[in-house]
């Protein structure tokens, strides 16, 4: 089986001690594609150095993370918008909009986030996106886009059926990781309704891990855990759950659009 996380920051500090083996591990259990998003201007070169280190299996995506975005906004993008320019990055992200940790500058989020969009449409690349306590929000400023090119993930989705739906209409993928395996989680409804040519596999490590790891450091190796649970969940075969996100992935990311 092969495995594409499309969600996975291994450029952070939990991962000091033992990055290369940790990839490595995830690389050994089938995940052989990783998409690894930046958060702002300071995480862009030691994301660039793994994803060098890397070429075959670490691909880098680029933006401004809601939570990053302040009044000067615009100068956090000037290095985001050169790495852009200047490497093959497969995606603008993680972007979006959070209402959990601070809403000071949410009115900012929301001009960076479309100023983001038209980059992205002016480069052609897909969009990861964060939606933290702030879906319906999101929903409502990516449709002022649904007559255009734009397309991605919704990374983590953290909606209802009616929501997803809404998101698939759209374009865009519904991102799955660690907490579909969560006892309070409403995805497996989702699962059930969806078809799997929408659905991505992530980990978002090192966090949200699955469950037996919940509440520990998440590894992309995991990424079977979650594939299992929604093996269990559709009534499909584990195998198959694996080939279908995973080409999703592929041809979202244009790592390889003819798998």
């Amino acid at each position: 089986m092969i495995f594409f996380d499309t969600h996975t920051h291994f450029f952070l500090k939990e991962f000091d001690t033992d990055r290369d083996q940790v990839i490595n591990n995830a690389i050994s259990s089938g995940v052989t594609y990783l998409l690894v998003p930046n958060i702002d201007s300071e995480t862009i070169e030691p994301l660039l150095s793994l994803c060098a280190k890397y070429p075959d299996h670490c691909f880098p995506a680029v933006g401004l993370h809601p939570t990053a975005v302040k009044e000067n906004f615009q100068e956090e993008m000037n290095p985001i918008e050169k790495a852009l320019s200047s490497l093959t990055c497969k995606a603008i992200g993680e972007i979006g909009l959070d209402l959990y940790w601070d809403q000071t500058f949410y009115r900012q989020q929301i001009i960076a986030l479309r100023y983001q969009f038209d980059l992205a449409l002016k480069l052609n690349l897909p969009v990861i996106l964060h939606s933290r306590e702030s879906l319906d929000d999101l929903i409502r400023v990516v449709s002022e886009y649904k007559n255009t090119a734009l397309t991605g993930v919704f990374h983590c989705f953290p909606g209802n059926y009616d929501q997803a739906k809404k998101v698939i209409d759209l374009g865009y993928k519904i991102g799955v990781g660690g907490v579909v395996t969560f006892k309070n989680s409403n995805l497996a409804d989702v699962i059930k309704k969806i078809s799997l040519e929408d659905v991505l596999l992530e980990t978002d490590s090192p966090y949200l891990a699955p469950v037996p790891y919940r509440g520990k450091r998440n590894e992309s190796a995991y990424i079977k855990i979650v594939a299992e649970k929604i093996a269990e969940i559709s009534g499909n075969k584990v195998e198959d759950i694996a080939m279908i996100t995973t080409k999703n992935a592929l041809k979202l990311f244009g790592v390889c659009p003819s798998f």
